[in-house]
């Protein structure tokens, strides 16, 4: 048995939670430890992070390390969600955190926060294949996931996270304005402003089941039952959301605490997260929020196994590929010419394996940058690589960790003519060994595009057949293919370079 640790290093506490791990992966919780540190009230507030919080988590993780040593942990990944992506000074924090405790913080994006919450919900609802709307309310974003069992088919994060909201709305930097109910009027103001937003992303589609995460929904589960005498605390209906606004929006912070027990840390933010989950619901069009008292640490711990199990990170190519539809057509690419260029990529990877070695993570990351190498000409043909690339950087393919989708823009970036990183576009963060797998990725998406110049799909099959440095390409397709035959002499080039071989047409 082994044993991981997940932290969530979150906007109004941080988290740490010690689970054990089966012969078969299965994850049971064993420990789980909160303290409230609220870091978005500094970053929210003036962009960094001070010296007195920064040194409080640095406490904390200490205390962390500790408590995982006690355990036996072998594994901890940490990480920290908006109020350290947005904190200035982040990289202080990250330092410090190794310095003195050895763990790592990695700090992920919205989108990979909202996956990893997903993963948990799934787990725990077993959704199936049906419809599911999920809503994380955290500290400084609001994660809404629309899914179909275990595919997320749309996922926006929102800046209105309860600490956000107390420090945006509570005027002159106060964590709590003087009366509640103008309070609530101004939170609800600012979400319904958020509304065409969340209706757009809906699209008109009800989802079959809401699932609310989060420790302000678990409060709100709590409160719910114990105001309006419900049996469960797993559940919350919409009408009693708005019951419980207006109840809250009487009652000042102290009476909150006094009259239900809610600590300090809780009882101020209670309020907007209450407007926040009400509203969405509502938009949403359903009559009750599940509340599976799982969040993103679970999700981390999943994760977790999951890359154990396969000893490295290799995305679920449903998950992968519905993302990349979606991007694409969002961006109304030429989809028969993308399909076509991502399976004779493909084709071209497999059968020469030998020259290559990579595996399948990389054959799907060369299939999904094939798929998607089109999609700058929505913004304009002339450099549509360069704006595809940027596309991706704004767009993530859900399933793909923030590496994976870094090469994939690369791939994105590179297909048509510039020698890989030598122009020097961007700065990329990727390691060496990541850019020179990005080279052979792109000598296999240039072939690729080539074998479809005229956009009709002539060539029907590709044999490539090669010993040591001599390589050929021979074609089998439909009427002329002369023209095809020309973009792959213009093409070949880096292919020939980066496995120094020659390629000739058969």
């Amino acid at each position: 048995m082994q044993r991981i640790g997940a932290i969530d290093t979150g906007s109004n506490a941080i988290r740490l939670v010690v689970a054990e791990l089966s012969e078969s992966w299965q994850v049971t919780p064993l420990e789980s430890i909160r303290f409230p540190i609220r870091l978005g009230h500094d970053v929210f507030t003036n962009q960094r992070l001070s010296e007195s919080t920064i040194q409080q988590v640095v406490d904390a993780f200490l205390q962390f390390r500790r408590i995982a040593d006690d355990f036996g942990v072998t594994k901890i990944r940490a990480v920290g969600t908006s109020a350290v992506r947005e904190a200035e000074n982040r990289y202080l924090l990250i330092e410090r955190i190794f310095q003195t405790s050895g763990i790592q913080l990695e700090v992920i994006s919205g989108e990979e926060e909202a996956r990893l919450i997903h993963m948990a919900v799934v787990e725990a609802l077993s959704l199936r294949d049906r419809r599911a709307l999920v809503v994380d309310i955290g500290g400084g974003s609001v994660e809404v996931i629309l899914s179909k069992g275990r595919n997320i088919h749309s996922l926006v994060s929102y800046p209105m996270g309860t600490v956000r909201l107390l420090q945006k709305l509570g005027g002159n930097g106060n964590i709590q304005p003087q009366s509640p109910d103008q309070f609530s009027l101004l939170v609800r103001e600012f979400v319904e402003a958020n509304r065409s937003r969340l209706e757009q992303q809906m699209a008109g589609e009800k989802p079959e089941i809401c699932a609310g995460t989060g420790g302000n929904v678990e409060e709100i589960g709590r409160l719910c039952k114990l105001l309006f005498n419900r049996q469960s605390e797993q559940a919350a209906l919409v009408d009693d959301l708005a019951k419980l606004i207006d109840r809250l929006s009487r009652l000042s912070v102290q009476e909150r605490m006094r009259l239900w027990d809610l600590r300090p840390d809780r009882a101020d933010v209670i309020l907007p997260a209450s407007i926040v989950l009400y509203t969405i619901a509502k938009t949403a069009g359903v009559n009750v929020v599940l509340i599976p008292n799982v969040g993103l640490k679970n999700g981390i711990l999943l994760a977790m196994a999951e890359e154990m199990a396969q000893q490295h990170y290799l995305p679920r190519r449903d998950q992968v590929w519905e993302s990349a539809v979606r991007i694409g057509k969002k961006y109304q690419f030429d989809f028969k010419h993308a399909a076509y260029v991502s399976n004779i990529a493909a084709n071209l990877y497999d059968q020469t394996a030998k020259l290559h070695g990579l595996g399948k993570e990389e054959r799907l990351l060369l299939e999904i940058g094939a798929f998607l190498h089109d999609i700058g000409h929505f913004i304009n043909t002339v450099d549509h690589d360069r704006h595809g690339y940027y596309i991706l950087r704004a767009n993530h393919v859900i399933g793909l960790s923030p590496r994976q989708q870094e090469i994939v823009a690369c791939l994105v970036l590179y297909h048509r003519k510039a020698l890989p990183f030598e122009d020097a576009i961007e700065q990329h963060e990727l390691s060496p060994a990541d850019r020179l797998l990005v080279t052979k990725l792109s000598a296999f998406m240039r072939l690729a595009d080539a074998l479809d110049a005229s956009r009709m799909q002539r060539v029907v099959q590709v044999k490539m057949m090669g010993e040591k440095s001599a390589w050929k390409m021979h074609l089998i397709g439909n009427g002329d293919l002369s023209l095809e035959k020309w973009a792959i002499q213009k093409r070949k080039g880096l292919f020939e370079e980066v496995f120094n071989v020659s390629l000739d047409l058969d």
